[in-house]
């Protein structure tokens, strides 16, 4: 994986991040299964869809303001986190719990309707990618970003739907 927008925190004496504050030991709750329904789990998506554009989220940055991001399958992916648990596992997870993270604060909308068509390859948005099942990948097609970024939208056919 690909890594943009950010340089490990080195240096000889290697002080403690404030991340480790917001570290959360504890195991998350058990989900129950979701059902096998696929209208159902189109419903789920769409509740959730609707949930994250409206959700101001934590967007880990560089010193130029550039979201950090990773290249995985072909996708550039902006990562995004819901609090400052969530980026710390992430940062521990890196093994760069030690340095200072910069992030700023966007709506979902932002990132998937303005962001994501601004970066200029097929590019989408991993939320809490450190939580395992409990993170969740908008990828880059129909529905999630504009059509015009969209990977599962031909273009110049004239019928893309």
């Amino acid at each position: 994986m690909a890594e943009h927008g950010g340089d490990a925190y080195s240096t000889g004496n290697v002080r403690r991040s404030r991340l480790y504050d917001y570290v959360d030991v504890a195991m998350p709750e058990h989900q129950p299964e979701p059902t096998g329904d696929p209208d159902h789990r189109r419903r789920e998506f769409a509740v959730l869809l609707g949930e994250f554009r409206r959700t101001a989220v934590l967007v880990p940055v560089d010193e130029d303001d550039v979201p950090l991001t990773g290249d995985f399958g072909g996708v550039r992916w902006i990562y995004a986190f819901s609090d400052e648990h969530a980026l710390a596992r992430f940062a521990l997870a890196r093994g760069e719990g030690a340095r200072e993270w910069t992030y700023q604060r966007w709506l979902g909308a932002r990132l998937l309707d303005a962001v994501v068509p601004a970066v200029g390859v097929p590019c989408g948005v991993a939320l809490d990618c450190a939580d395992g099942e409990d993170g969740m990948v908008f990828p880059p097609v129909r529905g999630i970003v504009p059509d015009a970024v969209a990977v599962d939208v031909e273009s110049g056919t004239g019928d893309e739907r």
